[in-house]
């Protein structure tokens, strides 16, 4: 599956998207603020409660202070972003499902029918999702225009979201025969990322969820970490969609001839995402350079999604700061990844499916993290002694 040379490329609509530089937006994503981080850390000490007592719940009400610049953080406002694209390595039979479910799932969004609906609509975040290089054709949106998703399904709580089409080509070319994507196609996927995550900026945004949905891009998202974290293919290939072991063997061989036929350089996270990666996880890297940039904490999903931020954090280390491992998919790719990020995962639930699941899950956490920081009353306010101090 080559790239089409009638959909958007690097030259056209694509580009035309990136008002941002990546390289620009990287630059002003600075450490956590360290007065938020040092007053944050104060108030937990005062909290009713014996020091480190709840735990991650404590890191992660610490990390989102210093994120926001503020003592008392809050998570009003969250958007659940999936990057749908497809990939020319299904050829190769590396799924067991045909590419043009890409296309079908995606339907399945807008109508509100799929995992990730009932999630958001649960955590009350809203969903965009992106067409950022599907292949088959879809059933509605227009070209570059966002537009509602059609309503929740009957006696579910309501949710915000939205579908934009802005396709780099129909799919990525087969990353078994040469490179994936050319340079300027990352490029202008990684500016879609950025525009969306500035479109949900400007409505307001503390948290961000990274989505995907690609027939194919298990494969990609496994080669991409068997580059960056040097790991031989066996070890980071999974089962993806639910392949039998002659499936998984012929994964194997696929990732491990893209390694050979693309020969990327870990020093090149750019040329890597290009040469590996897929139109969704390029966008997944803009999303999460952008809402560092805006200081907005990133809430990582699966294999895909973890493989675009271990690609973000490699082109500005910054990034890493404002990551949040949502969960530890079964994938060995994305466990490699998160262990490359050093990221400490907040649930292990056996999760596979992508979409941002993992991540909305665990926004359930922050939101608790941040509400135990706002409102538990302190030792003076609560008239709670405190420790006392062991005799010496």
């Amino acid at each position: 599956m080559e790239p089409d040379a009638d959909a958007r490329s690097s030259g056209g609509e694509a580009g035309e998207v990136m008002a941002e530089r990546w390289q620009d937006v990287a630059a002003v994503i600075g450490a956590l603020d360290s007065a938020a981080v040092a007053a944050a850390r104060a108030r937990q000490a005062r909290l009713t409660k014996p020091a480190g007592s709840l735990g991650q719940l404590e890191d992660l009400a610490v990390q989102l202070a210093g994120v926001q610049g503020r003592a008392v953080p809050r998570l009003a406002e969250r958007a659940i972003v999936v990057m749908a694209a497809d990939h020319g390595v299904a050829a190769e039979g590396v799924s067991a499902y045909p590419p043009v479910v890409t296309a079908q799932m995606v339907a399945n969004f807008l109508a509100g029918g799929a995992a990730i609906n009932v999630l958001a609509r649960q955590t009350g975040a809203r969903l965009v999702v992106v067409d950022v290089g599907v292949a088959s054709a879809l059933p509605s949106g227009d070209d570059g225009e966002a537009s509602p998703v059609a309503a929740p399904r009957a006696g579910s709580a309501g949710s915000d979201s939205t579908f934009r089409r802005v396709p780099i080509a129909r799919g990525t070319a087969n990353l078994a025969r040469g490179p994936a994507m050319s340079r300027a196609q990352a490029e202008a996927a990684i500016g879609v990322g950025l525009e969306v995550v500035g479109a949900e900026a400007a409505r307001g945004l503390d948290a961000v969820v990274l989505g995907d949905m690609g027939i194919g891009n298990t494969t990609a998202g496994a080669a991409l970490v068997a580059a960056l974290c040097a790991q031989p293919p066996a070890a980071v290939v999974g089962r993806g969609t639910g392949v039998d072991d002659a499936g998984w063997r012929r994964k194997v061989g696929v990732v491990e001839r893209a390694l050979a036929v693309n020969h990327p350089d870990l020093a090149d996270p750019l040329g890597a995402l290009a040469a590996l990666g897929g139109f969704e996880h390029a966008g997944l890297v803009g999303v999460a350079l952008g809402a560092a940039a805006r200081r907005a904490v990133v809430v990582v999903d699966g294999l895909a999604a973890t493989a675009a931020a271990l690609v973000a954090a490699r082109l500005c280390p910054a990034v890493r700061a404002y990551l949040v491992a949502g969960h530890a998919s079964v994938e060995p790719g994305q466990r490699a990844a998160l262990a490359a990020l050093d990221l400490r995962p907040l649930l292990d639930l056996d999760l596979r499916l992508g979409e941002g699941t993992g991540g909305a899950l665990a926004l359930h956490l922050l939101d608790a993290a941040v509400r135990l920081h706002a409102e538990m009353a302190t030792f003076d306010a609560a008239g709670v002694s405190e420790r006392e101090p062991f005799p010496s």
